[in-house]
């Protein structure tokens, strides 16, 4: 049974939104307001490239504390801090370290997308605080009323009543009843925020809070808010951290702008000769599907720098661009399959509608069963190498804690664009495709058999 036609209209819509997605991906869409840069979409030049592409730090940090005795449990809670607020930061190509006979954490990060001074001292400083959130009583830090992890269950950036930016902080069960038997004593006083020995405001109490939840007020920027809940979520190292300047560096890339460049015309050329060869072979199918593919990679592109705003910026390393070309093989496999299973229902005497609609029927189950196989080794990667605290992380961690530690970010990378491909292949390459080669099939002009891989007699 023939399925219902798709109108005319839909091929032009899906490739304009195609087309648009492609363009706003690669190129993003902002604004200057003098030398301030105002962006609303980011686009590829807002990627952040791991250190194997544009080098980075590394940095070694020591325990600010003289005769302390620092347990090997300790440099491991600071260790998975630091991890933490990488990961907060959007950094996933970091390799961390521990030293626990010397206590000190060896940490390379690559650098941010628009620094441009590579200023190593800069760039490690949030790394090394101590980043403890303190409640205290007026305005007297020794007199504390609730802090750090123990207290307070989360936090996130937002809006408050009057248009400003926030902090929203949800306390635990103990830090609800803290906080609410102190404001109820300190009604017409003040309660002190301190984030380590910096005060950042101290507002009236007014009346007694019990509701387990309170929100800091008066952050400069969006960009503020969130790296503030970041620091609150990331939990507070056990002790500061201080960097040993002589120990300091740079780190040259191993790949390099220049060889980037290359990569990124080369790559350029075989997707234009692959959308070429695809015409030529398979005709108008073969354009729908170079329409697909150019879908597929601009959404992958848009995942990874940043594009929506449900999918965070992402560091994109040497086996993170093999997973994308690799994405785009299959989504290419995708399409020829397709192709040549409408060819086939041509030589069984099917019309143009009957023969796309079986060929594309008959195509769903190879398509999605090898589409699924890689999704599956994709999770797997991105559980085995990614960072613990991830879902995939935490379903795989009791097995590969047996294979020691891992380098989180050159793997996962891999593991990250080679998933958002192949979901993307789905989305482009099945649904897509489909509604574009149905719609296209309406118009008189091209409701030519050949054109899709019929008999040029037909």
């Amino acid at each position: 049974m023939r399925t219902k036609p798709i109108g005319k209209p839909v091929f032009f819509i899906v490739f304009i939104l195609i087309l648009a997605l492609a363009f706003t991906a690669f190129f993003g869409v902002e604004n200057y307001k003098g030398d301030t840069r105002e962006i609303y979409l980011k686009g590829a030049k807002d990627i952040r490239w791991g250190i194997d592409i544009r080098g980075g730090v590394e940095a070694v940090f020591s325990p600010d504390k003289q005769d302390v005795e620092i347990t090997a449990e300790d440099m491991d809670a600071a260790k998975a801090i630091i991890e933490t607020r990488m990961v907060n930061k959007n950094i996933t190509d970091y390799e961390v370290y521990t030293d626990a006979n010397n206590h000190q954490i060896i940490v390379r990060f690559p650098w941010a997308a628009e620094e441009s001074n590579f200023d190593a001292a800069a760039a490690v400083q949030e790394l090394g605080e101590t980043a403890l959130l303190t409640f205290c009583r007026e305005q007297d830090k020794e007199q504390v009323i609730l802090s750090g992890a123990a207290d307070i269950k989360s936090a996130e950036p937002g809006m408050d009543e009057n248009g400003g930016y926030a902090v929203y902080l949800n306390f635990t069960d103990a830090g609800k009843s803290k906080f609410s038997k102190a404001t109820a004593e300190l009604v017409g006083k003040t309660v002190s925020i301190w984030m380590d020995d910096v005060m950042i405001q101290a507002p009236t109490v007014n009346t007694a809070i019990t509701t387990g939840e309170a929100y800091i007020t008066g952050m400069e920027s969006a960009d503020a808010a969130k790296a503030l809940a970041d620091k609150i979520n990331a939990g507070a190292l056990p002790f500061a951290l201080t960097v040993d300047d002589s120990k300091l560096q740079v780190i040259s890339p191993t790949l390099g702008s220049d060889a980037l460049r290359v990569m990124v015309i080369a790559g350029s050329i075989a997707f234009g000769v692959v959308c070429l060869l695809m015409i030529l072979r398979y005709r108008l199918n073969g354009f729908v599907a170079a329409i697909a593919l150019l879908g597929q990679l601009a959404g992958s592109i848009a995942c990874i720098s940043g594009y929506f705003s449900s999918a965070e910026s992402f560091t994109l390393t040497i086996p993170g661009i093999a997973g994308i070309i690799l994405s785009i093989g299959v989504g290419v496999d995708c399409n020829v399959i397709a192709a040549e299973r409408i060819r086939d229902e041509f030589k069984k005497g099917k019309t143009i509608d009957g023969a796309i609609d079986s060929g594309f029927k008959n195509s769903l189950s190879a398509i999605v069963d090898g589409n699924v196989t890689i999704v599956i080794v994709s999770i797997v990667l991105m559980g085995a190498f990614g960072t613990p605290d991830s879902l995939f992380g935490k379903i795989f961690s009791p097995l590969m804690s047996l294979f020691g530690t891992s380098i989180t970010g050159t793997i996962y990378s891999f593991g990250y664009t080679l998933l958002i491909g192949v979901i993307f292949n789905l989305i482009m390459g099945v649904l897509a495709s489909k509604w574009m080669l149905k719609s296209v099939s309406r118009l008189k002009f091209l409701r030519k058999p050949w054109l899709y891989g019929g008999n040029n007699n037909a």
